[in-house]
């Protein structure tokens, strides 16, 4: 008789014990499924708004090809920001033939365009400054100078002006406003040269 008190007793301790053992485990699990839950939801809520972000204000670009050197080099990841305020001098990404070429802006609708035969380009009638440049070129040009910017358009030009396939030629001519996709803003790679595009 005393066994089988002693054995309930130890039955009943022991499911007890395993009673809040297993309520602890199963806060443990709630807690467990909760954290997860909300860490699955703000990393959706966070990529969702990273890609709305990076498609409708601040597109990611990578660069290829050396059209733009030395201020951009293949391989190059920047930030182009989307707007229509766009000046001379400004770098900008825009859409041709479904990809997305670089250049930089040096005339505005309306402008005359002169380029001389050893590169130097004139805006209306005056040399422009271009420090980002390395050399002067002619470069791949089959249009008659001077010529006057369409309306609504842009004339760009890439920095390295010996391989640069641009508005001197009308494989892909002056930029619609409609084919921009933002001005290029701030260098993210290489670190080494993290900072903004002049």
């Amino acid at each position: 008789m005393d066994a089988k008190k002693s054995a309930r007793k130890a039955v009943r301790e022991l499911t007890i014990e395993q009673l809040e053992g297993e309520l602890r485990h199963e806060k443990y699990k709630r807690s467990f499924a909760f954290t997860l839950r909300n860490t699955i939801f703000t990393l959706i809520t966070v990529s969702a708004l990273a890609v709305l972000v990076a498609v409708l204000l601040m597109p990611v670009l990578e660069i290829y090809g050396s059209s733009m050197a030395p201020t951009l080099a293949e391989g190059d990841i920047v930030l182009s920001l989307k707007g229509t305020d766009f000046q001379t001098g400004d770098v900008m990404g825009f859409y041709y033939n479904n990809n997305i070429l670089v250049k930089r802006i040096i005339a505005q609708a309306g402008d005359w365009v002169d380029i001389t035969q050893d590169g130097t380009v004139y805006v209306n009638n005056v040399a422009i400054d271009e420090p980002y440049l390395i050399d002067k070129a002619y470069g791949e040009t089959n249009i008659e100078f001077p010529y006057q910017v369409p309306e609504s358009r842009v004339f760009v030009l890439g920095d390295h002006r010996s391989v640069s396939i641009d508005s001197r030629n009308t494989a892909v001519g002056c930029v619609a406003s409609e084919q921009i996709v933002g001005k290029i803003v701030f260098r993210v790679w290489p670190l080494g040269q993290f900072g903004r595009i002049e």
